[in-house]
């Protein structure tokens, strides 16, 4: 073809030579349909946006999908071959979870609307199902000061109040996650000198809900902050945090499972045996109390031939460096004197009560893990994970038995 004048390249390009062979770029496109655009079926991992709740990872067949060429051809209507297993990097969360207690998937013909199975426990006898260790507790509980609440909406409609702490043993910002409205911090809720209505409405030490103009922290025929403490037992999540289960999709443990799940039951409407609401204590003693940078070497001793707890101890740390003094104080703090635990470790059962029992745990829920409660249909699936959980029982002492259904 030949070198054409800038002038002409719009009529060259409107008037193409007869000889010229077509091509789709070329030909006369006709009117436009929207309708008939087809978007490119890209895998989750292309899509900022989180995978619908009720669609389970068992819906998914990686091998159908080119990581490396996203517009590659994937039909809608093929089906994929069934596999025995999953490759051991898939997690339950593609996405980072949109909100806490949805982003594990889950099947729309399972009970969700029911908590798992609880038993009643003593700590303060031998067989009062807290197993036989007696994990050391702090002689004295720490200080805790609730510096500020906010109101946090979520995807799934659910509220929670978020409450930041500052404590006299450590410069971390612990966390307590909030459902419901009717439990309250009596450290925030206390009047401190010098502050003004404006004071209290900014750092969360109101009554009701805020809006545009409001101007006083409590409302007509509202007291100011309860200062009893909760007439029932919460649900209570006593967690550790987990950068690389909760945020990275790490399949090597249970973590990220775990918060969400606690989240999930904690949103459930009250029922005649079970009130809605609830609290996560979420402590900042990620790797189990051994810190980021510890915890990512003890991964690699466990690439190595290692379980996560002679990880710890080839590091020259305790299998468990963590402690509850702070999670006990806070929830005095929010007025809990008697709670139901969600866990698997006993040690937590003991832990939590403090030193002179201040806190009485009246029942232990089990935390099974979603792809035991399913027959492997979602949840997490990795030889890692199996590995781990089976060390939690095996060596931890943890209460779960493989298998096990709620």
């Amino acid at each position: 073809m030949p070198d054409l004048h800038p002038s002409q390249w719009h009529s060259a390009a409107a008037y193409p030579s007869s000889s010229s062979s077509p091509s789709p770029s070329s030909s006369s496109p006709g009117p436009h349909n929207e309708a008939t655009d087809e978007v490119p079926k890209l895998p989750p991992f292309y899509s900022p946006r989180p995978i619908p709740v009720s669609r389970a990872i068992s819906e998914l067949d990686l091998n159908t999908i080119s990581i490396g060429k996203p517009n590659s051809e994937f039909s809608a209507h093929q089906t994929p071959e069934p596999e025995s297993e999953l490759p051991g990097l898939v997690s339950p969360q593609f996405t980072p979870p949109s909100t806490p207690g949805i982003a594990t998937p889950s099947s729309q013909n399972d009970p969700l609307q029911r908590l798992p199975k609880s038993v009643p426990v003593d700590s303060s006898t031998a067989n009062g199902g807290c197993g036989s260790k007696k994990p050391k507790l702090l002689e004295k509980l720490p200080e805790v000061n609730c510096v500020v609440r906010a109101r946090i909406p979520t995807t799934t409609g659910t509220e929670m109040f978020l409450h930041l702490y500052q404590n006299s043993e450590d410069n971390k910002e612990h966390l307590a996650i909030v459902f419901g409205n009717q439990i309250r911090s009596k450290s925030l809720d206390k009047v401190r000198e010098g502050e003004t209505e404006m004071d209290r409405l900014i750092r969360g030490a109101y009554t009701g809900r805020l809006f545009p103009g409001r101007t006083t922290s409590t409302l007509p025929a509202e007291p100011s902050g309860n200062g009893n403490v909760t007439a029932h037992a919460p649900l209570v999540r006593i967690h550790s945090e987990c950068y690389t289960g909760e945020t990275v999709w790490s399949a090597r443990c249970d973590c990220g499972e775990q918060l969400d799940e606690a989240a999930r039951l904690m949103s459930l409407p009250s029922t005649p045996t079970h009130s809605s609401g609830g609290v996560i204590i979420y402590l900042r003693q990620e790797g189990r109390g051994i810190g980021l940078g510890e915890k990512l070497k003890a991964y690699n001793l466990q690439d190595l031939g290692n379980d996560t707890v002679d990880a710890n101890l080839l590091l020259r740390h305790p299998a468990d460096a963590r402690s509850y003094g702070l999670a006990t104080a806070m929830l005095m703090d929010l007025g809990i004197s008697e709670l139901k635990l969600l866990t698997n470790n006993p040690d937590k059962v003991r832990a939590v009560e403090g030193p002179n029992r201040e806190i009485v745990v009246k029942e232990r829920v089990a935390m099974v893990p979603i792809a035991w409660r399913k027959g492997g249909i979602g949840g997490i699936r990795s030889e890692e994970v199996g590995g781990y959980l089976k060390t939690k029982i095996e060596k931890m002492g943890h209460m779960l038995q493989m298998g096990e259904n709620s």
